[in-house]
């Protein structure tokens, strides 16, 4: 992509039309919107994930359309470059109304797109906020927000049924006027299946190699979160480990100060 020129729902699309593969990553504050931005990361998620990797709840289902603006607002005062896409949370678009009414919300706070988790089921929503003109992107395979009632976090696509489920659904997406979609948890051969199968770009998360982009919560890839174990993504930094060295150095420092 051209330097300085702002990316775009069009841009992630066009991606994976020129081979270009996708590298997007969650930012949900000022600061981390800046750095990933001056790395080059074309893609940043305000994702309901900061339910749990900024406000410590136990998973996204608490996350509120609120906290979604209130963090979307911190990473767009960071101007990024980058398409900035934001999650809408757990029932704010069970509607049609409620869907559009929510993605006006995110978009007036400072989002370029959204995001909402399913496929057929939500095909109505995607089409009434695509046709408002936002940009929206689909999510297929273990929906977090379903967390509850699927009893965890499982890998999708393995059998039958969900393999069919997939396919349709992401027919549908494309029909709809989603520009991407999020692969989470699905079965790599499902999802190398997916990425050659529709016309939009498949950004995986745990669902293998062969996707057209990848996104990672970004405090998992840098070694944040040391509580959480994931087998889907191995840290490229101890960053708990050196932050707790520093802040325990400099209060060595504070603490063996004369007065």
């Amino acid at each position: 992509m051209m330097a300085g020129v702002k990316i775009t729902a069009d841009s992630i699309r066009g991606m994976k039309a020129r081979g270009e593969k996708i590298a997007a990553l969650t930012s949900y504050d000022f600061p981390m919107a800046h750095l990933l931005d001056e790395a080059g990361i074309p893609f940043l998620l305000v994702g309901d994930s900061l339910g749990m990797v900024v406000l410590g709840y136990p998973d996204t289902t608490h996350v509120t359309i609120e906290e979604m603006e209130h963090h979307v607002r911190a990473v767009a005062r960071a101007k990024p470059r980058a398409l900035v896409g934001a999650d809408l949370p757990y029932r704010s678009y069970q509607t049609i109304e409620d869907a559009v009414k929510s993605a006006k919300r995110l978009v007036a706070a400072g989002a370029e797109a959204v995001k909402a988790e399913g496929g057929r089921e939500i095909i109505d929503q995607i089409r009434a906020i695509v046709s408002s003109g936002i940009p929206f992107c689909g999510h297929l395979g273990m929906l977090p927000q379903h967390v509850l009632e699927e009893g965890g976090y499982h890998l999708k696509g393995k059998k039958q049924p969900e393999h069919e489920a997939l396919l349709t659904d992401a027919d549908a997406l494309v029909e709809a006027g989603a520009f991407a979609v999020v692969l989470e948890l699905v079965a790599a051969p499902v999802a190398r299946e997916l990425t050659h199968r529709i016309p939009i770009p498949t950004i995986g998360i745990g669902s293998g190699q062969d996707c057209d982009g990848q996104i990672l919560v970004t405090p998992d890839l840098l070694g944040m979160l040391p509580w959480f174990n994931l087998k889907h993504v191995k840290p490229k930094l101890n960053a708990a480990e050196q932050m707790r060295a520093v802040v325990k150095e400099w209060k060595g420092t504070v603490e063996g100060a004369r007065v």
